[in-house]
Formats: C-alpha cells, sequence, structure tokens
C-alpha cells in the first residue's frame, strides 16, 4: 500500500507527532467537557482557547530550545519549521470543535456532537499509527497490532471516563 504522495509527505514532515499530541489533548478535553455538561459555545470556546494555548506553550518552549542550541553553536530548527509544528498542535487540539459548530447550526444534536468528536479522534490516533508504521516496513498485520494498542489506550480512557460518570 502506497499512500497519496501528499499523505506521505504530511507523514514525513513532523506535523504527525504534533497533531497526533493535539488530538489526544482534544480527546481528553472532550471527555471532560462531556462529563460537565454545558453550552455548545462553552465547548467550542474551550477547544479554541485550549488550541491557542497549548500551541502557544509549544511554540515558546521550541523557540528557547532553539535559541539555547544556537548559543551552543548547534543548528536549529528554522521558525518557520517551528510556526508549522505549533499550528499542527492546535489543529490537533481544535479539530473536535468542527462537530460542535455543527451542532450549533442544528445538523445534529450536542449528544452526537460528542460522540462523533470522541470517535473521530479516535479514529485519526489509530490511522496515523497505522499508516505510520506501513510505511516504516510493518507488514498490513503488524500495522494494525499496533494501531489497535493506541486505539486500545483511547478506548481505555473513553470507557473509564463513561464507568466514572
Amino acid at each position: 500500500m502506497i499512500p497519496h504522495p501528499r499523505v506521505v509527505s504530511h507523514l514525513r514532515s513532523g506535523h504527525v507527532s504534533r497533531t497526533v499530541y493535539g488530538s489526544i489533548i482534544g480527546l481528553a478535553l472532550v471527555l471532560t467537557l462531556e462529563a460537565h455538561p454545558t453550552t455548545l459555545g462553552v465547548v467550542v470556546g474551550t477547544l479554541l482557547a485550549t488550541a491557542i494555548a497549548v500551541s502557544l506553550a509549544e511554540l515558546y518552549s521550541e523557540l528557547l530550545g532553539a535559541r539555547a542550541q544556537r548559543s551552543l553553536g548547534e543548528e536549529a530548527e528554522p521558525l518557520t519549521a517551528i510556526a508549522e509544528d505549533s499550528a499542527a498542535v492546535a489543529f490537533g487540539v481544535a479539530f473536535p470543535s468542527v462537530f460542535f459548530v455543527a451542532a450549533a447550526l442544528g445538523l445534529f444534536e450536542i449528544e452526537t456532537a460528542f460522540t462523533v468528536a470522541k470517535w473521530s479522534g479516535l479514529g485519526l490516533i489509530a490511522g496515523y499509527g497505522y499508516l505510520a508504521a506501513r510505511l516504516s516496513g510493518t507488514g498490513a498485520t503488524g500495522a494494525l497490532l499496533q494501531s489497535a494498542g493506541v486505539c486500545l489506550i483511547c478506548w481505555i480512557l473513553i470507557a473509564f471516563k463513561a464507568l466514572v460518570h
């Protein structure tokens, strides 16, 4: 299986790890917000504000690291690459807000938005795991097992939340 060249380019970019990182934060936030019912506006606002805060923290910490590398005479990542990585984190965190905006527009109920947000986050994380494994040379069965392992972790998080609430 050879994915589309744009997918391969994305997977090589380093943005994958940042997007997955952001997606995990977004999933945890969705689970928390679902446990404490609130309005659609608060859900969207919380996701977007968290996306901004986390990506700015990522940007700041990476800029500090680059400054330290340069001061030691090492080559540091360019500012544009650091900014793109931070944007990938923001995208991962903010992505579930799309489903809540759709619910606000009346396309489906808030409960459906929470369900779709949770499972799409899980699917994204699992899909990246599968593609990364396949591109590293792992066979289809091994890649499915790696993806299933990551899915299991997310599923346990979702199940734990369901049990305690």
